[in-house]
């Protein structure tokens, strides 16, 4: 059964299915997603280790319904008590690309992205806003990645609030949590995991199998 466009990045992206085929519950005003295909463990892997940094861009404009359909995938993510701390300022202008990007001391590699995506929110008052905003920015550059463009999470902290919001009219009780330019791929790096065995222990500190 061919997916809703609404929901063709869980299909084309994340082919993910719930554990349980007998969870009906449902988000406000939307049915949870129930999927027959059986999902191989390296595909699922692959979803998730085909995310990496990319900071070389081709200059040309990303499709507009990629970057929602990436958001979707963004604000599927957890947040404590489902507060949903997260919005995201979308910035597709090339002179405002050029100077968020400049204006942040890591990220002068983005002038040529095609668009630059500010995730923002009130922080205050908020116990979990950086797990919650964290979650939701890593589900948005999966699906970035597996849509076929290039992106890179370039942190953000009060000092670098000065410099950005004004650029984009964001008022002072907004925190911007992350900068990131995205765009065209003009490199490729191959999908990777990062394991190692020496970082996990077992049932106890320092226990390993």
């Amino acid at each position: 059964m061919e997916a809703p466009p609404s929901r063709q990045m869980a299909v084309d992206a994340v082919r993910a299915r719930p554990a349980s085929h007998g969870d009906n519950s449902k988000a406000e005003g939307e049915s949870a997603i129930l999927w027959d295909e059986e999902v191989e463990m390296d595909d699922c892997l692959q979803v998730i280790m085909r995310r990496r940094s990319i900071r070389r861009f081709t200059g040309e404009p990303v499709p507009k319904e990629k970057i929602i359909t990436a958001l979707k995938a963004a604000m599927a993510a957890p947040s404590g008590m489902n507060r949903q701390p997260w919005s995201f300022l979308v910035v597709t202008k090339k002179e405002t690309i050029a100077e968020l990007c400049r204006a942040h001391s890591h990220a002068g590699f983005g002038v040529d992205a095609g668009a630059v995506i500010l995730p923002f929110g009130v922080k205050e008052g908020q116990k979990w806003f950086d797990q919650d905003m964290a979650a939701a920015t890593e589900n948005l550059l999966i699906a970035l990645a597996n849509l076929g463009l290039g992106a890179t999470w370039c942190g953000m902290d009060e000092d670098r609030q000065h410099g950005i919001r004004p650029l984009v009219g964001l008022p002072d009780d907004q925190f911007v949590f992350a900068l990131i330019p995205v765009g065209i791929p003009a490199e490729e790096k191959p999908a990777r995991t990062q394991y190692d065995e020496n970082r996990v222990h077992w049932n106890e500190y320092g226990a390993r199998p």
